[in-house]
């Protein structure tokens, strides 16, 4: 069984026990986070495709962390103008964990 979610501007993919990075939330480690965009649950009565979301279907999921990503170098520039820029950004995340879906 998996379901297709919506969180902070992407999709996922998702099955139970799946664990994975989602743009940061505003929540601490060991609390559950419920899901409601909801845009495919695939289930043994076949995959039910929402229009735009599935009704009543949900997922919930358990925080495990909250962290920052691999260092991304930012390097500007202009030729023969004596001009440089060096600036780095580290995007934070939630790390969490597929506990339930459900219809």
């Amino acid at each position: 069984m998996y379901a297709i979610i919506v969180t902070g501007g992407k999709q996922y993919k998702v099955q139970e026990g799946d664990v994975f990075n989602i743009e940061k939330l505003n929540v601490e480690a060991g609390e559950t986070v419920e899901f409601n965009e909801v845009l495919a649950v695939s289930g043994d009565e076949g995959v039910t495709v929402g229009n735009p979301v599935v009704a009543g279907a949900t997922v919930k999921a358990s925080v495990v962390g909250n962290g920052k990503g691999k260092k991304v170098t930012i390097f500007k520039y202009k030729r023969k103008k004596d001009y440089r820029k060096k600036q780095g950004h580290r995007q934070p995340y939630t790390r969490v964990m597929i506990e339930k879906i459900s219809l």
